[in-house]
């Protein structure tokens, strides 16, 4: 009778980030524009999206020069920063040997690469012309639109922000007022500067942060039982090698 609760327990962390991932998959096929089986790619000049993109990028051009390249650097900022309260999480983690802290920053890390990966792999799907190249009448970007075949959807910056933000905000939910309002604001700046639409970056932080969710759902505990038997393992293997002036615990 005692065997039952356990199985339970073993399969719903699986079935649940299988889940996490349909629901991400299904809310970044809703926003997709299309581009399966279309020979060229595809461009978005109408619509709620292409609407808001022009609004946007109008008001980021009225601003002073200098206020639209510290734009651009703060798109990458937001990255820079996020990445290094992961490296704290885990070096905190280590000195304190907290199991579920070493663990969940691991999984984090390589959690927020395959959302990348698979980001990439999406936009060789859509192909969606960038909206600096597709939307002219009444949008000036501020950045440098990036060169032709470097597709639009789903933004990259805001996969990879959200994969972080997620992950942290998960192992530490008191971050989470930080690192949640920091990857939003790295999605918004990729439509400040004018590379990207408003659906781009909506997908590419739904895509992050469900992958990053499910890698932690499926794999936590395995990986903090993997990071306590390596902490048990190194302490039991200790010896104390006695001489003169060397006192060994009993």
């Amino acid at each position: 009778m005692e065997r039952e609760p356990r199985r339970k327990v073993r399969t719903g962390r699986p079935l649940g980030a299988l889940a996490v991932l349909g629901v991400g998959a299904g809310a970044v096929t809703w926003l997709s524009p299309g581009g399966l089986g279309e020979a060229g790619p595809v461009e978005v000049t109408a619509g709620a999206s292409a609407s808001v993109y022009r609004s946007v990028t109008r008001a980021a051009a009225d601003a002073p020069a200098w206020l639209g390249h510290l734009l651009e650097v703060a798109t990458e900022g937001t990255l820079v920063i996020l990445a290094m309260l992961l490296v704290w999480m885990w070096a905190t983690a280590i000195r304190r040997k907290d199991p579920r802290g070493i663990a969940g920053s691991v999984l984090t890390g390589p959690g927020t690469v395959a959302a990348y990966a698979v980001s990439e792999a999406v936009k060789l799907v859509v192909d969606e012309e960038r909206p600096c190249r597709a939307v002219h009448a009444g949008a000036e970007p501020v950045a440098a639109c990036p060169g032709p075949g470097d597709w639009s959807f789903p933004s990259n910056h805001a996969t990879l922000a959200a994969g972080l933000a997620v992950g942290l905000a998960v192992l530490r939910p008191r971050l989470a007022w930080i690192t949640l309002p920091m990857a939003g604001a790295a999605a918004l700046l990729r439509v400040l500067v004018g590379v990207h639409y408003p659906h781009d970056v909506l997908a590419g932080a739904t895509l992050g942060g469900a992958v990053v969710a499910a890698v932690l759902l499926a794999f936590m505990p395995l990986a903090q039982a993997a990071v306590h038997h390596a902490q048990t393992g190194s302490h039991r293997g200790s010896r104390c090698e006695c001489g003169p002036g060397i006192k060994c615990p009993p």
